[in-house]
């Protein structure tokens, strides 16, 4: 009885991460599309900067609840991003992002350098931080 409650509980969660998957992607082509407004693509970077982001409101390292944000924030933000979404276009970016798991995965070389230059910017920041309270 336990194995089959134990792999009703797997597969309930497998297919959370499925929709999660897929919703992430249509995010990206909502992102895309001209008919979507700014304030959706706005919420749409910052719930996708804080996903990606090694910065959480709550460190990692903490047991329990340095995970528990981000397993609440970001399907939380990616909820109402998908509101922000006129219904139609939401309906279309779904379907492509079905169809894209079928066949191919997006990759955007802009936001990877975005990333990147903000990752050593960060760096850079850090480092001088670093530096400057710390003479000797």
């Amino acid at each position: 009885m336990l194995d089959t409650e134990s792999s009703g509980f797997i597969a309930y969660w497998r297919q959370k991460a499925r929709a999660l998957k897929k919703n992430s992607l249509a995010l990206y082509f909502a992102a895309r599309d001209p008919r979507v407004p700014w304030y959706a693509k706005a919420v749409i970077a910052a719930v996708a900067a804080y996903a990606i982001s090694p910065i959480d409101l709550i460190p990692d390292f903490i047991p329990i609840f340095g995970y528990l944000d981000d397993l609440v924030l970001v399907p939380l933000g990616i909820a109402f991003a998908i509101r922000l979404i006129p219904t139609e276009v939401w309906q279309e970016c779904v379907t492509c992002a079905e169809q894209a798991q079928l066949t191919q995965k997006p990759r955007s070389l802009v936001a990877a350098g975005v990333i990147v230059v903000i990752w050593i910017a960060m760096l850079i920041a850090g480092t001088y931080l670093f530096l400057r309270h710390h003479r000797p």
